[in-house]
């Protein structure tokens, strides 16, 4: 059987997805999470053969679980899913190594597809928006793709209205460290405020408005 597990944090969305899959013969879903951490302590656990990561969750985008499971070296093959159509999610989803991106207004048609490339090790990106967000008027757009992915979930949580401490216990980071990810993510984007950082993270779909 092949193992997949599901991180979204709606529930109807998780139902949806697990309705799709089980209907294809040898695959089975071993896990749900609901947030980022969830999640990946849910691969850590389980190592399933897919792994099916919303990117905008609490906690963790899904380029950032992404990331912690690169690093527990697990052979999970990652599939971003998610409302937004951008090609630089895309480029950072690749560059964390995921080999696929599935926006979900496509899932009825491309879902199983995507996983059934994941399952052969190959890369299946439908995203096409040409370039959608790379040709925004926001000038920060260029500035974000040079953010790391801590940099990217410390800004995620920040506009989500979490202060320096509640960031921290978390990341589990030290306070100083989260200051530091915060004032560099701000540099590189040349933001001087809170208020910066919320409308870059709602401009670039780290946050829903």
């Amino acid at each position: 059987m092949k193992q997949i597990m599901i991180a979204d944090d709606h529930d109807a969305v998780r139902a949806g997805i697990r309705a799709v899959l089980e209907r294809r013969p040898g695959w089975e879903i071993v896990a749900e999470a609901r947030d980022g951490k969830e999640a990946v302590a849910c691969a850590i656990e389980k190592h399933p053969d897919v792994a099916i990561v919303d990117y905008s969750m609490p906690f963790m985008t899904g380029i950032e679980v992404a990331r912690r499971m690169k690093e527990y070296k697990l052979a999970t093959e990652i599939l971003i899913f998610t409302m937004h159509d951008s090609i630089a999610l895309e480029l950072q989803a690749s560059q964390v190594g995921v080999r696929a991106f599935l926006r979900k207004s496509d899932a009825n048609r491309m879902l199983l597809a995507a996983v059934e490339s994941l399952m052969h090790h190959r890369s299946f990106y439908a995203g096409d928006s040409c370039g959608a967000m790379a040709g925004s008027a926001d000038g920060n757009i260029g500035a974000g793709r040079s953010l790391s992915p801590r940099e990217r979930t410390i800004v995620k949580l920040v506009a989500e209205g979490y202060s320096n401490k509640r960031v921290s216990e978390a990341l589990n980071l030290s306070i100083k460290t989260t200051e530091t990810h915060r004032a560099a993510a701000m540099r590189k984007l040349n933001i001087k405020s809170t208020a910066g950082l919320v409308r870059y993270a709602v401009r670039n779909s780290l946050v829903e408005a």
